[in-house]
């Protein structure tokens, strides 16, 4: 009997780990953390998407870094581990890192700053985890909060401008041509996959969230802890 306790439960476990693509450390994971897991990867392979969308558009940025191709910036991101802090942009991350994009007296890379900070918002949405586990709980507000400052992220690459008018970095828009629409597609994914993972978290109510957005359109939101 007591081998047949010990027995079973190692023979389940080995069956599970040869279950196609099931790994043994999901035995520690709830339905919602596997969710979440899918949810990180899509939103950092989304951000990654972005950046190299963001070079294509605007290559002077990526030359400010003498050297610098899109396949070293994608490796920066890939490897950093936590949270996204980089000195190139000060220390500065999240919602800081973001600002650097628009603000004119900036002289670095401002593509490089922007995906920083985003990536680096949607990682603290998380907690700073790649994946979860049993004992992990979701910040529904923070979710909530960071698909709001998505949305700020979209209006001001619209609408805020340089002293001479052009956009900091060219998007869905060239020289006053609407050309290219895959932006705003790119950024509704990420939105979605952030209130998405809020209401699973249980926090469906996000009125308060919108109407400080509504207020203060143009101004990202500090992250709930």
């Amino acid at each position: 009997m007591r081998i047949a306790q010990v027995l079973i439960p190692v023979l389940l476990i080995a069956l599970l780990g040869a279950c196609g693509g099931y790994e043994i450390k999901n035995l520690a994971k709830s339905d919602i953390d596997l969710v979440a897991d899918e949810f990180i990867a899509e939103s950092r392979r989304e951000v990654r998407e972005l950046l190299v969308k963001l070079y294509k558009r605007n290559p002077d940025q990526l030359a400010i870094i003498p050297g610098m191709t899109v396949e070293g910036r994608l490796a920066q991101l890939k490897t950093a581990r936590g949270a996204l802090d980089f000195p190139e942009l000060y220390g500065l991350q999240g919602i800081d890192a973001m600002n650097l994009t628009f603000d004119p007296g900036y002289r670095g890379d401002r593509v490089f700053a922007l995906v920083v900070g985003l990536g680096g918002m949607l990682r603290q949405a998380y907690s700073f985890k790649p994946e979860l586990f049993v004992h992990d709980r979701l910040n529904g507000p923070a979710l909530l909060t960071s698909a709001r400052n998505v949305e700020i992220l979209l209006w001001k690459l619209k609408h805020t401008r340089r002293p001479s008018g052009e956009p900091y970095l060219v998007t869905y828009e060239y020289r006053g041509v609407i050309d290219n629409l895959s932006f705003e597609r790119l950024f509704g994914k990420l939105i979605v996959l952030q209130e998405m993972m809020a209401r699973i978290a249980g926090d469906s109510d996000d009125r308060a969230v919108n109407s400080a957005v509504h207020a203060v359109s143009s101004v990202f939101l500090p992250l709930p802890v």
